[in-house]
């Protein structure tokens, strides 16, 4: 898909006014960048959102090859019911043979998480379309959600979501895309580029915070290159170096525990040959946490 414009965003549960309760105000300058960013899509006629996903997630999904389809074929064994092959009744066993057709569960699966081009060049059915609820009830706002369909949706696709509902650009389709947090670097580009190949014009929108190790104050301790770590980021965005962004060390990325590396190295792959120039409209560590966001247009 041509990639027309891109916005950069991070995920607080607190930009959502109702989780932040009495401190909703503080966050004002963030929600403001962000819808100010989510605006600029408004050419595209799709938007992607992407965002991360918990590693552990993703080997939930290498699982599906595993579930150990072997065993099933291990049931002709079972047809060693051919002493009793003159039983003719022995025609039900072959209907039992129908256990493969449990296998259809992977599918089930794929449609749990939806389907599309862009989850099928991943390689894994990572993908939720627009009916893909979210929730923010563990967040302390039960009343708050998005989509028609379950709550689905990891954190990073929720507020990508909640943010999108509240701007300009809230009537375009749109299709959710997590992307597990040990994804190499090379795959995130390779699906970017992805991405960009298709004749659709599409807005991305591309969720991550920076480190959570910025103070004392933060979710975990302060880490000495936490600081430097989005201050690079934030260049990058801002000067549109997706060589830099492509190379972010992902082992470092997850010692600062920053969400963003994986989803902003997916945006390095879309953006590559594309005339975008970037803005970078807020950098901030207001909880101890990076929040950094940006507009391509």
């Amino acid at each position: 898909m041509p990639v027309v414009a891109a916005a950069v965003c991070p995920h607080p549960p607190l930009l959502v006014p109702e989780v932040a309760t009495g401190a909703a105000p503080d966050l004002d300058d963030l929600r403001a960048a962000c819808l100010t960013a989510i605006e600029a899509l408004t050419p595209a006629t799709t938007i992607l959102v992407i965002g991360s996903t918990a590693p552990t997630a993703h080997t939930a999904h290498a699982a599906p090859p595993a579930p150990t389809a072997p065993p099933a074929p291990t049931a002709p064994p079972a047809p060693t019911a051919p002493p009793a092959p003159t039983a003719p009744a022995t025609s039900p066993a072959p209907t039992a043979r129908t256990a493969p057709t449990a296998r259809t569960a992977p599918t089930a699966r794929t449609a749990r998480a939806g389907s599309s081009a862009i989850g099928r060049a991943f390689g894994s059915p990572w993908t939720y379309d627009a009916a893909a609820g979210g929730s923010f009830g563990a967040y302390g706002a039960p009343g708050v959600r998005i989509g028609s369909g379950p709550a689905v949706l990891p954190l990073a696709l929720a507020v990508g979501g909640w943010l999108l509902e509240q701007s300009k650009a809230a009537g375009l389709p749109r299709t959710y895309l997590a992307v597990p947090a040990d994804t190499t670097p090379a795959e995130c580009v390779r699906l970017g580029r992805e991405i960009a190949n298709g004749n659709d014009r599409v807005g991305l929108l591309v969720m991550g915070d920076g480190s959570a190790r910025r103070s004392e104050h933060s979710p975990v301790h302060l880490h000495p290159r936490a600081e430097l770590f989005d201050t690079t980021v934030a260049k990058a965005l801002q000067h549109k170096e997706l060589d830099v962004l492509a190379a972010l060390d992902p082992d470092l990325a997850a010692e600062l525990q920053a969400a963003g590396r994986a989803p902003w190295q997916v945006l390095a792959g879309a953006l590559a040959g594309t005339p975008l120039s970037g803005d970078l409209l807020y950098e901030a560590a207001p909880y101890g946490v990076g929040y950094l966001v940006a507009s391509f247009t």
